[in-house]
């Protein structure tokens, strides 16, 4: 009686195990003869298999066979039902394989496998596994294989090139974005394929020569929510620029192609066998034309920027004395290529003097436009009293294309100069440069002009003396 009671409960040690987890991955030996399949099997307990998601793919490997099987073990009165699912691979040649860890999806519960390496050796000469014997599970696998039909689905899927504007000034502003448009039901349809390198090919037909570009930065393509006619589809953004056009030269992009991952559905799926069969399908965006106008006539038309701006300006005093410096900020914000605008040059003249200005800059990139600000700081100097327009000093011009005509921003500010004109103290309040920047730290004692004669006539009185000296000592002897 003792020995029935230890026997019962190691077999409860051997099965309880298994009852506490109800799916389980298990792989097969991680080393075999190349003529061998290594195995991954999903292993159920006391339950139906509802639903699966796909078994990895293996490097070095060929997906084969795939095969169910049952085991009922009954303990104590009560029965327990294994069911396992085996996917077969086949390897392509000997060699050490990785198999990266992976994840499952069975009957709505994900389970996590670590993986491990393989090692394929050679032919064995006998084996459990002999391709020339008849494999019954195998059998059965190739039988449902062959029965599967596969059907192409109609996909609801598109690709376009998309360009804010169909003409265009030069250096206007013209967004490009490339997109790829998938129907929310159609997901399982299809799939990227060698996305990166299609990309790099993409890219270089849709370089145009004659433009200034402005590009923005896709990290990671994530699909977004949209709605065509009431129908919902996931929009990828594949590429998206800014361009300003240099010359009239129309901006032509050709036709773009994505080759595309495109399944065949089965006609009758069943889990026990691959439901996809992968095809590949090319989706095309027509070409595209932006004509390119010419600027209205005018002196600076060469040169003028183009864009929708307004200016922003300050002082950082409206009241100051004369010899005084004050700071002018000249801000112009907007929708253009803020990157290439150059700064207002003053005209010089009357009561204030400016200088050099120092230049802030911000651009933002957003909903496929640019737009931002320029900020030009002038330093100057008071040297008249008086009251001064800045109107007089700072203008800028400009193109509008959304008004067809040249606009200019002038400034809007006046400026009083206090005290009286010294150009003495207009002098020393200027920075003179290096050479008088280290008078305090050299001698002040005054030398004479003459200083250099004088040491040459006392120079010359010795030499004379000595030349006497020496002829009196000559004659003498």
């Amino acid at each position: 009686m003792r020995f029935i009671i230890l026997f019962t409960m190691f077999l409860l040690a051997i099965v309880l195990p298994v009852a506490a987890q109800q799916v389980s991955i298990e792989l097969g030996k991680s080393k075999l003869p190349i003529n061998q399949y290594f195995t991954i099997s999903v292993s159920l307990q006391d339950q139906e298999l509802k639903d699966i998601s796909a078994f990895p793919d293996i490097e070095g490997f060929k997906k084969s066979t795939k095969f169910s099987s049952t085991k009922t073990i009954i303990v104590g009165g009560k029965t327990t039902v294994i069911l396992s699912i085996t996917q077969n691979y086949a390897a392509f040649e000997e060699g050490e394989f990785e198999l990266k860890p992976f994840s499952m999806k069975v009957n709505g519960q994900t389970e996590q496998s670590k993986g491990t390496v393989i090692q394929v050796l050679p032919m064995a000469a006998t084996g459990l596994q002999n391709p020339l014997l008849p494999d019954p599970a195998a059998d059965a696998d190739e039988e449902i294989e062959a029965e599967q039909e596969f059907v192409d689905m109609e996909d609801n899927a598109f690709l376009t090139l998309y360009t804010s504007k169909k003409e265009v000034f030069v250096g206007e502003a013209v967004g490009v974005v490339l997109y790829f448009y998938l129907a929310n039901e159609d997901q399982r349809l299809l799939d990227f394929h060698d996305f990166a390198n299609q990309l790099t090919t993409i890219l270089k037909q849709l370089k145009q020569p004659n433009v200034w570009e402005e590009t923005f930065e896709i990290g990671e393509i994530t699909p977004e929510q949209v709605t065509i006619s009431d129908k919902p589809f996931l929009r990828f953004k594949l590429y998206e620029a800014v361009l300003y056009p240099l010359n009239k030269e129309p901006l032509v992009f050709p036709q773009l192609y994505l080759k595309m991952i495109k399944y065949k559905v089965a006609k009758n799926p069943n889990l026990l066998a691959e439901d996809r069969l992968e095809g590949y399908k090319n989706f095309r965006a027509r070409e595209r034309v932006v004509h390119v106008k010419e600027l209205p006539p005018h002196p600076l038309r060469d040169v003028v920027p183009v864009g929708v701006y307004a200016l922003t300006e300050g002082v950082s005093k409206s009241t100051l004395s004369v010899n005084k410096s004050m700071k002018y900020q000249f801000e112009i914000t907007g929708e253009g290529n803020l990157a290439a605008i150059m700064a207002p040059k003053p005209e010089q003249g009357g009561g204030l003097e400016f200088y050099p200005p120092d230049l802030n800059q911000s651009i933002t990139k957003r909903d496929g436009r640019i737009t931002g600000a320029a900020t030009f700081t002038y330093p100057a100097l008071a040297k008249q009293p008086g009251y001064y327009s800045l109107s007089d000093a700072f203008e800028w011009v400009f193109f509008n294309p959304e008004k067809a005509v040249y606009d200019t921003l002038r400034s809007q500010m006046v400026v009083r100069v206090t005290g009286e004109s010294d150009s003495d103290d207009l002098i020393l309040s200027r920075n003179l440069g290096p050479f008088y920047n280290i008078i305090e730290n050299e001698e002040n004692t005054l030398v004479s002009l003459h200083y250099v004669d004088e040491i040459k006539r006392y120079t010359n009185i010795i030499l004379l003396v000595l030349l006497v000296v020496s002829a009196f000592v000559f004659f003498k002897k």
